[in-house]
């Protein structure tokens, strides 16, 4: 697969650094994306669904409403990714992801269902990135009144789901707040 630099601040919302920064600078995003997908799905795969219907507050979405939307925020950003790749300039909306989890459905689902769906979205993800002109990858466009590059995109899908996987693991499956294994 091939390298893309990590993103400069200005690339991405100041927000996003809190997932960007959870990924080495090592230019290897792509084959992050790929690890993270084996590593979650080993990760979630054999829980009870008491624990996939498990909220650790009031308020916080299950670990089914985790996975669901993860799928969802990746679709968006990726189709963000493809409008910027193709310099496309026109200024894209943002969404509501509380909105986004309490609609999905995602609870009334199989954990395999939910399972099968992510690693579709993924590997649309991957097929996607491995397509674009290494150029592409610095193209900027503006999404949520934010100014993004497609690498700041690529680096946000895979710190994304390194958080959330953090979440389910510390607040979820009380296990070591440990990153790096979905590396």
């Amino acid at each position: 697969m091939k390298k893309i630099d990590q993103p400069q601040p200005g690339e991405y919302a100041p927000y996003a650094s809190m997932y960007i920064d959870l990924l080495p600078d090592d230019g290897l995003v792509l084959q992050h994306q790929a690890a993270n997908l084996t590593a979650t799905k080993a990760l979630l795969r054999d829980l009870p669904e008491e624990k996939l219907m498990r909220r650790y507050a009031a308020n916080k979405w299950t670990i089914k409403e985790i996975l669901l939307p993860l799928s969802d925020d990746e679709r968006i950003h990726a189709y963000r990714a493809l409008r910027f790749a193709r310099n496309d300039q026109t200024e894209l909306p943002g969404f509501e992801q509380d909105d986004y989890a309490r609609h999905s459905g995602a609870n009334a689902r199989s954990l395999a269902d939910l399972l099968r769906e992510f690693t579709t979205v993924r590997r649309a993800t991957l097929s996607l990135f491995a397509g674009l002109e290494p150029r592409a990858f610095t193209r900027c466009g503006v999404a949520n009144g934010t100014r993004m590059s497609v690498r700041a995109i690529a680096y946000h899908i895979a710190g994304h789901e390194l958080h959330h996987c953090h979440l389910i693991k510390t607040r979820y499956l009380n296990q070591p707040a440990n990153l790096l294994p979905l590396l």
